[in-house]
């Protein structure tokens, strides 16, 4: 039988409340992802991960004020990536777009980003100029790009043996319309543990010496019980959007519901190796139930991961190239 998510499955360019730009470095693997709201965005954020690089998560927080916010990027970099959202400001800024604080626009940016210096060229990372094109171009159109793009092109998952046994990952978005209500999804996957489609089936990991098979990251990672850093440049970022009207604190919930999606599709998730991440948006004034719209959007984002990893598949032989 059909799942509800797939029957009710939309292009994000069928959504207007937000757009996606990309901006990549293919010679050094790296890049970054913009979402652009042109009517501002609440928004919610659940941190899983031990180790984030982040920029201005606390416009989430429910103690905050209820501004809000003009983009959220996914980039790569990790926390050197973080200098690209300067890039972004000063567009919105040029653009008159912004907090407007009586002096001058403020431009409200949220940012997370992987580690992907284990990949191509580990001296190369998103910076100002790169946040400055790709929100140009999210500024114009939506992208519905998938795989090797943005912020998904240093992306690797299955790293508990070092990033020549894991397999190349990317980014992957997904969205669905029900009603007058939309939800779409978009990550980045780039996890220390294996991926497994919404089916359960591994379709991507840890793998054996020679290549040939798969082995388990849970099983890996449980030969040794001793205390110890296991830091291979991993994490998880994503963003959830609805039209649906949803206060901070009911977004923040709404993005820690979605993570069960990360539970479900990469093992193991959320370590202190890891620096998982979910942003919840909202940019509407739709009236949905909260449990749906939280149980919908791990549904949809579960299908996002799968995309990311289908729509990324190289050959052993350019992955390996890249690999540090």
């Amino acid at each position: 039988m059909e799942s509800f998510v797939n029957k009710n499955s939309c292009s994000i360019k069928e959504i207007s409340d937000f757009n996606i730009g990309h901006q990549s470095d293919f010679d050094a693997k790296t890049g970054l992802t913009v979402i652009y709201f042109p009517k501002g965005a609440l928004a919610g954020c659940d941190i899983s991960g031990g180790g984030p690089a982040s920029r201005e998560t606390p416009l989430t927080l429910p103690l905050t004020a209820e501004n809000r916010i003009n983009a959220i990027v996914l980039g790569g970099g990790s926390a050197y990536g973080l200098a690209a959202s300067d890039g972004v400001m000063k567009c919105l800024e040029e653009k008159k777009i912004g907090y407007d604080t009586g002096f001058s626009l403020v431009p409200l940016v949220c940012q997370s980003d992987i580690f992907d210096l284990n990949y191509g060229k580990p001296d190369v990372r998103p910076d100002a100029k790169m946040g400055y094109e790709a929100c140009l171009s999210a500024l114009k159109e939506t992208s519905d790009l998938q795989g090797n793009v943005g912020c998904g092109i240093g992306a690797t998952v299955g790293k508990i043996r070092g990033t020549a046994r894991g397999d190349k990952s990317g980014f992957g978005i997904h969205a669905i319309k029900t009603g007058g209500l939309f939800i779409a999804v978009a990550v980045c996957v780039n996890a220390l543990g294996d991926i497994y489609s919404p089916q359960g089936k591994k379709i991507a990991g840890l793998h054996s010496l020679d290549r040939k098979n798969y082995e388990d990251c849970l099983e890996a990672l449980c030969e040794n019980l001793t205390p110890r850093d296991m830091f291979t440049g991993n994490t998880t970022i994503g963003a959830v959007i609805t039209n649906a009207e949803f206060s901070k604190a009911e977004l923040t919930k709404i993005a820690s519901m979605t993570r069960t999606a990360y539970s479900r599709c990469i093992r193991p998730v959320a370590t202190m190796a890891d620096g998982d991440t979910i942003y919840a948006a909202s940019t509407g004034t739709i009236k949905a139930d909260i449990n749906a719209v939280g149980s919908l959007a791990a549904e949809v984002m579960a299908q996002a991961i799968e995309n990311a990893i289908v729509n990324s598949k190289i050959s052993d032989e350019e992955f390996l190239k890249f690999c540090r």
